[in-house]
């Protein structure tokens, strides 16, 4: 019996201890990517590339990177196509907070890997096409990897359908 009772003593202890995981909400760099989308919203591309490590490696969708240059020309493309573009995260429009649930998490070195810290984003793209007048809604979640107090490395996850649907419907009403 006494055995059991350690058991299950030392399961509630190893199961309740702290793995080195920190999780924070109003943090630097959780204001930081705040501000960088803030940076989206407004075209700021410079102010973007402020941010970015000029080795930044984007990974859309895809195990295949994309660069700084590659996500500036997005960006430009879905100004020139888009209008009233915004976050919103659930029925949170807008505000102080750009409806974007943030996070910032730092993991402690595992297995051989470095601390790491990243920031996840999630939330839902807003916009209206230009060539459609087609209100569009994305989900979508971003994450960010820091090094040296810049983005070295961002993983976005959306289905980016309908937005490609309306770059096509634009560029074929330039064409013509």
């Amino acid at each position: 019996m006494k055995n059991i009772l350690f058991l299950i003593l030392m399961v509630v202890i190893t199961g309740c201890s702290n793995n080195g995981v920190v999780v924070t909400f109003g943090d630097e760099k959780s204001n930081l990517i705040r501000a960088h989308y803030q940076n989206y919203l407004n075209n700021d591309i410079e102010g973007l590339k402020s941010l970015w490590s000029p080795d930044l490696k984007i990974y859309m969708n895809s195990v295949e990177a994309a660069g700084v240059e590659d996500i500036a020309s997005l960006i430009s493309a879905q100004h020139e196509n888009f209008s009233d573009i915004s976050m919103s995260f659930q029925d949170d429009e807008g505000g102080e907070d750009l409806g974007i649930w943030i996070q910032t998490i730092t993991y402690p070195a595992n297995n051989g890997y470095p601390e790491t810290t990243m920031t996840q984003s999630w939330f839902t793209w807003n916009a209206i096409g230009n060539a459609s007048g087609k209100s569009l809604q994305v989900p979508a979640h971003i994450g960010f990897q820091w090094a040296d107090g810049k983005i070295v490395k961002e993983w976005h996850n959306f289905d980016p359908s309908e937005m490609m649907a309306e770059l096509e419907l634009a560029s074929s009403e330039n064409e013509e």
